[in-house]
């Protein structure tokens, strides 16, 4: 039975990660792929990149914590890659298979996450460290972030709103 992640701080995060893993799912109920490509005209990224990106970071994240796995459409993703015009993304089906097989892996992973690794500090980008700690928050910001992204598609698409229950 789970009782406290090793570390008190994971607790908040963990809860978020847990709702996040679930919405994910209900974010992409139905959605054609077809339709998780149309831009409505305008440069925003797509359901099928949004989608992409979010299981990407859960891929990167689970590196950092010693899972050595790749998700499926890593080349397209890697490096941070932003959208590329002209391209078919995979399916919604690939990406959701991604994640389901990454969650439950990262959310153990962070569940006996140290303070010693959460204080670690590495660096970002040339010129800018933080703490893991720090990535994990912006992280868990950003999923719901794309995830609200996904939604708001959901409805100008013609989709249902996402559902919570």
């Amino acid at each position: 039975m789970e009782t406290q992640p090793v570390s008190n701080r994971m607790y908040s995060l963990l809860v978020l990660y847990d709702m996040h893993t679930g919405f994910f799912a209900k974010a992409l109920d139905g959605i054609s792929d077809e339709d998780a490509h149309n831009r409505l005209n305008t440069k925003a990224n797509h359901i099928a990149w949004l989608t992409g990106s979010l299981v990407h970071e859960r891929f990167e994240i689970a590196n950092e914590l010693g899972i050595e796995q790749l998700p499926s459409a890593n080349e397209l993703f890697k490096d941070h890659k932003g959208i590329q015009d002209g391209v078919q993304y995979p399916s919604l089906a690939s990406f959701k298979k991604d994640w389901e097989s990454i969650s439950p892996l990262l959310r153990a992973a962070l569940f006996n996450a140290s303070d010693e690794w959460l204080d670690k500090k590495f660096e970002m980008m040339p010129g800018m460290t933080m703490r893991f700690y720090d990535l994990l928050s912006f992280m868990t910001y950003r999923e719901a972030n794309c995830i609200g992204q996904i939604a708001l598609w959901r409805r100008l698409l013609g989709y249902e709103g996402l559902k919570y229950d």
